[in-house]
């Protein structure tokens, strides 16, 4: 009996250890924004539209966005703040009704993430 007690102990303990260190796997359904970056990727300066070869999908929606947008002509340094350009841009930005890696609210003011 004392073996088998001992046994299962030490199997829970195993099982313990190895599912504690396992980093969690992202989930391809979940939009993660932090510090105002969206894998890797800045979300606030010069932002180029394009329709193929983009570096985000956005779609464009009027509540419960994952950031909001003020289109500025000029020094877009803080988050949420982007210019619109044709060349040099900081990254590329594809619009889409499906499938979008992230939900954009366009606003006058206060921009940021929520």
């Amino acid at each position: 009996m004392k073996y088998i007690l001992k046994s299962i102990l030490l199997f829970a303990f195993i099982l313990f250890v190895n599912t504690s260190f396992v980093p969690e796997k992202e989930n391809k359904n979940t939009t993660y924004i932090s510090n105002c970056e969206f894998k890797g990727i800045k979300l606030k300066g010069r932002v180029k539209f394009v329709n193929s070869f983009e570096d985000i999908k956005i779609k464009y929606v009027k509540s419960f966005s994952d950031i909001d947008v003020k289109f500025v002509n000029s020094f877009p340094n803080d988050c949420g703040e982007w210019q619109i350009v044709n060349s040099s841009e900081d990254f590329k930005v594809k619009v889409v009704e499906n499938f979008e890696d992230i939900k954009v609210k366009v606003v006058g003011g206060f921009s940021g993430t929520n």
